[in-house]
């Protein structure tokens, strides 16, 4: 039995997110585990939401290796709840998938607007029940 049966990978526009899912299907592959992958929608983004293609890369990647891969997206913050953070996101979307795993990215480039992970890998890495690898 493998440990590892869905890797989450989170997104959010940066280059450093398709690192982070080259990363997410290298795990899978190794693992024979599927991929999910959340475009995590920042505070002011989700009004003027375009697709960005990260779906489209993302499943190109995962072709390469004949991983399996689907995708959603979340909002990384709410109007409503107050605990709401792309942290908290990721992790309730961990959970909710049943991901083994969780890649992310680290260090995406501050000041662009797709930039909304910037602190949650630490947060993740903190509180995830599950294995993190944050890239």
């Amino acid at each position: 039995m493998d440990p590892f049966d869905l890797v989450l990978v989170a997104v959010d526009g940066s280059e450093e997110s398709t690192r982070a899912v080259e990363y997410a299907v290298t795990v899978a592959d190794a693992y024979d585990a599927a991929v999910h992958v959340a475009y995590v929608l920042g505070e002011d983004v989700a009004e003027n939401y375009e697709d960005e293609g990260y779906a489209e890369t993302a499943a190109e990647i995962a072709d390469e290796r004949g991983v399996e891969i689907d995708t959603s997206t979340v909002s990384g913050f709410s109007k409503s709840r107050l605990s709401q953070h792309p942290g908290s996101v990721v992790l309730d979307t961990a959970e909710e998938r049943g991901a083994d795993f969780i890649v992310l990215p680290r260090e995406p480039q501050t000041g662009t607007r797709a930039a909304v992970l910037e602190k949650t890998a630490e947060y993740v890495l903190c509180y995830a029940s599950q294995p993190v690898l944050s890239v």
